[in-house]
């Protein structure tokens, strides 16, 4: 199926929308923010049917070459909803993608049924044995996930057993991330994802003796989801992982 709008999958494997690429594939005339407001006033609720988070885009002309805009990750049938509210062809279109999208999904989940005996255990032993691999995955994203704030890349580097420096250089092969002066970004194809935050902090520069402000860039919950399964696809876990693994 061609992508017509840009979904991802949330930590409970429930498919979600970017606000702002609904907004822009129904060429809505009003601004974001102002249709978005008036898109609430039918009933939403936040934190059930969205979420909002800030959205990190580059601009020239911004400080740091960073400009925050607000956006609001969607549930798939408030998407559904909002495009019928807009009673236009390109609306139209995009509830039939997302009926589509809830399709394909629910035929995925859809396992075979074993055609005998032998075949069941075999599934059940698959199961179990994929449970296991799966065991110090979950428990670390947990643990990570149960903190809802940002995070340093300082204290997720430690948590692979490396160095700030030596994990900021891998994520920069691997092609995330990118030196600005002191301070690293997101390369464009990852961002407007909503994984990182980037922050303003004071220091006391012992050459000139003066105190200057410099920007760092910190991860959110799903920054660091995407960390970890990015990292993960490459065979690199974190320490906790590497130990249960090898034992």
């Amino acid at each position: 199926m061609n992508e017509l709008i840009k979904t991802f999958k949330q930590n409970d494997g429930s498919v979600a929308v970017d606000g702002r690429d609904l907004h822009n594939f129904l060429e809505v005339e009003t601004p974001y923010t102002k249709w978005i407001d008036r898109m609430m006033e039918y009933g939403f609720a936040e934190n059930v049917d969205f979420s909002v988070f800030d959205k990190n885009v580059h601009d020239d002309t911004a400080f740091g070459g960073v400009r925050k805009m607000k956006d609001h990750v969607l549930t798939l049938d408030m998407a559904k909803e909002l495009s019928m509210i807009q009673r236009t062809d390109r609306g139209k279109q995009a509830r039939q993608y997302f009926i589509a999208m809830e399709k394909k999904a629910k035929a995925k989940q859809q396992l075979p049924i074993p055609k005998d005996y032998p075949s069941a255990l075999r599934a059940l032993a698959d199961s179990m044995e994929e449970n296991q691999k799966l065991r110090p995955a979950a428990a670390y994203t947990q643990k990570m996930l149960a903190n809802p704030g940002l995070e340093t890349t300082s204290v997720i580097a430690k948590n692979y057993g490396m160095s700030t420096a030596k994990f900021n250089q891998l994520l920069h092969e691997l092609g995330i991330q990118y030196r600005q002066g002191k301070t690293w970004l997101l390369y464009a194809k990852y961002q407007g994802f909503g994984y990182t935050h980037i922050e303003p902090f004071s220091y006391f520069d012992q050459k000139t003796g003066t105190k200057k402000v410099a920007n760092t860039m910190k991860w959110t919950q799903r920054g660091q989801k995407f960390i970890y399964d990015f990292l993960a696809s490459k065979d690199v876990y974190p320490q906790v992982e590497r130990l249960t693994l090898l034992s």
